[in-house]
């Protein structure tokens, strides 16, 4: 975390209906990369150590207050009159604080910590600018307001998009709505805001151009890339910014020293871990949670979820892996083997059609195809525990809770529901049944049945 000269805060407009994602889920819960785009944003924002941070919510708050309880004050906007009067609910919030403020929203959830600590940093250059704008340059700046600057970064005039003539919107600088001020110019400037426009509604960018006129000056610093700065209203437009995170993502971990077959098929979570010297064939997806060590094998068309794969592991493919597994050096899952909250031992492997629910499993223990763990009776969770070099046969069912011992030998076929001792052979069948020329008389009998149907 770096730590920030002067004590700032954070307000993260998230007041807005979001009408548009035609969801239940507020708007800036919706995920990307398996977080929250809200949470995005503030992990962002907590890279640099915020004093406090206040959520501004509107229609949706008790999901917004939930996800954040414990973390940040949340302000009631109601009713929603603009972003100037969505700044001000936090006022109370801010209480008492006399330092830098972040105005931020939730819908723009990639600003980078860079970014924030840039702006801050540019509050206190020697000029003291009342307000700090987050400009942007589009390849089409379209219908965004502009920021009208000098060279030096120096703003002249905030103006929207309708309200400007063509020489300002020959300039492509536009607003991103981001600011930086001094908690005491920000919420005195906000009280002389006025929505004497079409809308009727209090603007925040007014606050730049009041400052102006009392003669302070206020400066514009310029995002990396307009993706920094992207909103999110509409499933198309978050469908979009997943796939710029994956496609970052995809470079980053290739940069990094894995080797992806194609790229374009896998899709990663916010805190993926790859080692070195990872290969990962197409079509895999990993939810949050997964950390992966070097020189591992995950097969296509594999699903991994908050599980720990150690060196030398290999997955797949076909494979799925949910939260709680943890495959220990040299481990193996094969093709539709499903893994849940389970340890499976260095070199231990379980090659295909198979699933192992709630069970530590010994190093080099061998489990059969089709062996299922039966650890839920509908009412509770058992664990089942196989010892070191165990081997359970094909098509069997180990009902919880069990303990297999080590160097065990379970038969094809078994359902075992009592403990197996080390070293022992158990096998769980019923008797054979012999009846030999039954089904040379049987075929016999029903070839002349249908003869006779189709003289019939």
């Amino acid at each position: 975390m770096t730590t920030m000269p002067h004590p700032f805060a954070a307000i993260i407009l998230a007041a807005g209906k979001g009408t548009r994602m035609k969801s239940d889920t507020h708007k800036v819960l919706h995920k990307i990369a398996g977080r929250p785009m809200l949470e995005h944003l503030m992990a962002s924002v907590a890279e640099l150590g915020p004093e406090r941070t206040a959520v501004v919510v509107g229609a949706g708050r008790e999901q917004i207050e939930a996800a954040v309880e414990g973390r940040a004050a949340t302000c009631l906007q109601e009713p929603q009159l603009g972003t100037a009067h969505a700044v001000q609910q936090a006022e109370g919030a801010l209480a008492g604080f006399d330092g830098d403020v972040l105005v931020l929203y939730g819908d723009v959830p990639f600003i980078k910590a860079s970014t924030m600590q840039a702006m801050l940093e540019r509050l206190h250059a020697p000029d003291s600018p009342a307000a700090v704008v987050l400009g942007f340059e589009p390849d089409d700046p379209l219908a965004y307001g502009r920021v009208i600057a000098d060279d030096t970064g120096a703003i002249l005039k905030m103006v929207e998009y309708k309200d400007a003539d063509e020489g300002e919107r020959a300039c492509h600088l536009c607003n991103s709505g981001l600011l930086a001020a001094r908690a005491q110019d920000l919420f005195a400037l906000l009280a002389r805001v006025g929505n004497d426009n079409a809308q009727g509604e209090f603007y925040l960018p007014d606050i730049v151009n009041i400052a102006i006129a009392d003669g302070k000056s206020c400066a514009v610093i310029t995002a990396a890339s307009p993706d920094e700065v992207a909103g999110i209203n509409s499933r198309a437009e978050l469908a979009a910014a997943e796939a710029r995170w994956q496609a970052a993502r995809r470079l980053r971990a290739m940069d990094e020293g894995a080797t992806l077959i194609a790229p374009e098929t896998v899709f990663f979570a916010f805190d993926t871990v790859l080692g070195r010297d990872v290969t990962i064939e197409p079509n895999v997806f990993f939810g949050p949670g997964v950390r992966i060590a070097d020189n591992v094998l995950i097969r296509a068309n594999s699903h991994i979820e908050g599980a720990s794969l150690a060196s030398g592991v290999k997955v797949g493919p076909f494979a799925r892996l949910r939260p709680g597994t943890v495959l220990e050096e040299g481990s193996f899952i094969g093709n539709f083997v499903e893994v849940k909250n389970a340890v499976l031992g260095a070199g231990a492997k379980a090659s295909h059609l198979t699933y192992l629910g709630d069970a530590t499993i010994g190093a080099g223990a061998n489990i059969g195809a089709g062996t299922i763990t039966c650890n839920y009776d509908g009412y509770f969770k058992y664990k089942t525990v196989i010892g070191e070099r165990a081997f359970i046969g094909s098509n069997s069912a180990l009902v919880a809770p069990v303990t297999i011992g080590a160097d065990a030998i379970v038969a094809a076929g078994s359902t075992v529901s009592r403990d197996v001792a080390e070293g022992e052979l158990r096998m769980v069948r019923a008797e054979q049944l012999v009846k030999p020329g039954w089904a040379d008389r049987f075929h016999d009998t029903m070839k002349k049945k249908k003869a006779a149907e189709k003289k019939g």
